[in-house]
């Protein structure tokens, strides 16, 4: 009875015992699922910088010819100063015609094109400007732009010889001697100076009445004439001199001629004004005033 009763207390302890295990297992909590990851937020695009617009070409200016009338000294220089005012204004090409100031004179009066006009001597310049009185400008011609005319240059009177000066001449004086002379016509500047020379000297009469004077249109005929020797002496600018490789002499003081002035002005028929004064200006510049004095001009005064 004892081992009955021992028995069924063992089995009564073996069922309490799976019951709570049962009960212990399905009280645990059941595991918690991680949350979802949360997808990150597109990333927002920044709007792109705005490039800056394309600064459109400066416009092209317009081709321009402009005609320049120059007295004849003037060739080398004005020459030179054409190629660098092509760096200044590409779209300005210089025509220029080199000529006595008389005879270029003559073509604007009968009516040449012409938008600059230089000058050897007052007295052309002053028969073209209408601002003039009609001593000056006896036919009042009136082809000079009012406010542009300025006095560009200042240039020297001076006697040359030819290489290795066979008559021997050294000074105005010694011209008495000579056998023979170019001087410039009486209506080209030089020639004008020559003969004011001449006549302050109280020589001029003599070498007439002798035949001993031979003429050129314009101051580079001079030049050509004691380069070649066919003349024992010359009267010219003292630029002309330098440029042709003449000796020099003798060169023209105060008391014996006038100041040797070289006008510029616009002129009035321009038909690009604009262009002309600026030229005009450039001139008057540093750049182009260096090249002028290089071969003895000078700024005028």
């Amino acid at each position: 009875m004892k081992k009955f009763l021992a028995l069924m207390l063992s089995l009564l302890l073996l069922a309490a015992a799976a019951g709570c295990a049962s009960q212990t297992e399905a009280e645990a909590p059941a595991a918690t699922e991680a949350p979802a990851a949360t997808e990150a937020p597109a990333a927002v695009e920044e709007p792109a910088a705005e490039e800056p617009a394309a600064e459109e070409p400066a416009a092209e200016a317009e081709p321009v010819e402009l005609i320049v009338f120059a007295a004849a000294s003037m060739q080398e220089t004005l020459t030179e100063i054409a190629g660098l005012y092509s760096a200044v204004a590409p779209h300005v090409t210089l025509v220029y015609n080199f000529d006595s100031s008389g005879t270029l004179k003559t073509q604007i009066e009968e009516g040449a094109d012409c938008d600059v006009f230089i000058s050897a001597a007052q007295k052309q310049m002053n028969e073209l400007d209408g601002s003039q009185g009609t001593d000056t400008n006896p036919d009042g011609l009136d082809f000079v732009l009012q406010g542009s005319r300025i006095n560009l240059l200042e240039n020297k009177v001076a006697l040359v010889v030819p290489e290795g000066n066979p008559a021997g001449i050294t000074s105005f004086a010694d011209i008495a001697n000579c056998e023979s002379i170019a001087l410039g016509n009486d209506d080209v500047p030089v020639g004008q100076y020559s003969i004011e020379i001449l006549t302050n000297l109280g020589l001029l009469e003599d070498l007439e009445n002798s035949s001993k004077i031979t003429y050129g249109s314009n101051v580079k005929e001079v030049t050509t004439q004691v380069s070649e020797a066919t003349v024992d002496c010359g009267i010219v600018y003292a630029t002309d001199a330098f440029s042709a490789g003449l000796e020099v002499v003798d060169q023209a003081t105060e008391d014996m001629c006038s100041q040797v002035i070289y006008p510029a002005a616009v002129l009035n028929i321009s038909q690009n004004p604009d262009e002309a004064q600026a030229f005009l200006d450039y001139l008057q510049g540093e750049e182009a005033m260096a090249v002028f004095e290089s071969v003895g001009f000078s700024p005028a005064a």
